[in-house]
Formats: C-alpha cells, structure tokens, sequence
C-alpha cells in the first residue's frame, strides 16, 4: 500500500515526506548548483555530507536537496507526477538513474598496472601520484593495489624486498615498508645510483691496497 499523497497539488512527494518541519534557520546547502551536465553521484556526495552536518532528516533532504537544482535538474523534478518519492533513498535513486549518463567513467582494475614509477621520480611523488589514481577505481581490492604497485617500482632495490615478502594488502604496504623508509622516499633513482657508485669504487680499492700490504709485508718477513 502506497503512502498518502501530499495535500499540495503536484508535488513529486508524498504527505508522509512533507510532515517534518524545517529549522527556522535552515538554508540552502553551501555546494554548487546541479544543473544536470555534470556528474550526479557527485552533487550527491556532496549535498549528503552537508545534510550530515546539519543532521538532516531523511525527509528533510529530500525537500532541501531540490534547492541545489537548476536548469534541467530543476525542469526534470518539476515534470515528476505527484506523490512518486515517499523516502530519501527514492529520490536519490530516481535522481542518479535520470542523470546516469554524466557520470564519469569508472576506470578498471587493470588501469592500475599501467601506472609506472617514472625515470627521476622519487618513491614519495610515485606513491602519490598511484594514490590519486586509486580514487578513481573504488572497486579495486587491497591486493589489487598491492601489486599494481609493486610491478610499477622503478627502484630495484625496493621491489627486491617486496618480492621477498610480497604485501597481501596495500595498506599494510604503507603502513610498513614503506613508512620505515622515508629517506629513501624522498630520494630520487638517480641520487640512489649515485651513490652505489661511490660505494662500489671504495670497496675496489680498498681491498687491493690491503692485498698490496699484505704481499709486502710477507716478503719483507723472508728476508
């Protein structure tokens, strides 16, 4: 059985929506205007954490969001026939269905793995750049993650250390290694490469002069 209608001729709500009474001091959400050309999921997120703080009841929302609408939004809720939204979660549904073809395209899993640590570009700028791109695939696992970073680290020594231990979660990868590893981080590939260089050519001489010393020393004892 459907809920009553609301006493006001044409309006999309049912009686049962238009019983909670607005706050005196209730005014229209601080967020930009949806005007049906951009994408709706959006504009929901947004009008649904401001009603968060302002403790909107579900009813209340239904009635404060039509506020944010203009020009097709705003045509579209006007041409809806009388008492067809009786809850929130209905409205939201009929709103997102309306305006479906303006979300953004939802990347793949798959997109991850083609994110690749850059020639010159530090472990910290990688990991913050692989982060944006993570918001934009909701639907990716942990372990997901996980991978597509490792397989992506130009930096050798590090994806060697992975490879012993490979992270099954990528939070636990943020959370661990890489957290410990700060310095490294910040450091580019080149500066690392640098470095083992210097550490290579110490450890070649170092030992032919001992071996040199060592030679003389046990000649000078025949003697």
């Amino acid at each position: 059985m459907g809920a009553p209608a609301a006493k006001q001729a044409g309006i999309p709500f049912t009686e049962g929506v238009m019983v909670d009474e607005l706050l005196v001091n209730c005014r229209t959400p601080a967020i930009a205007e949806y005007d049906g050309t951009t994408d709706p999921q959006e504009h929901m997120y947004w009008f649904e954490n401001t009603a968060l703080l302002h403790r909107y009841t579900d009813d209340i929302k239904c009635r404060v969001i039509v506020t944010t609408f203009a020009r097709a939004a705003e045509q579209w809720f006007n041409q809806l026939p009388p008492a067809v939204i009786g809850s929130f979660q209905e409205f939201r549904s009929l709103f997102l269905h309306q305006f479906a073809s303006n979300r953004k395209h939802q990347k793949i899993e798959l997109s991850f793995f083609s994110i690749h640590h850059k020639e010159g570009e530090s472990l910290k700028d990688y990991l913050q750049r692989f982060n944006t791109a993570a918001l934009e695939v909701s639907s990716a696992t942990q372990e997901v993650k996980a991978s597509a970073f490792a397989q992506g680290l130009m930096d050798r020594d590090f994806f060697k250390s992975l490879a012993k231990k490979p992270p099954t979660k990528f939070d636990v990868l943020l959370a661990g290694r890489l957290s410990t590893s700060t310095w490294r981080m910040s450091r580019h590939p080149r500066e690392k490469n640098e470095e083992k260089k210097e550490k290579k050519t110490k450890m070649k001489v170092l030992p032919k002069n001992r071996r040199w010393t060592s030679r003389i020393r046990s000649h000078c004892g025949r003697r």
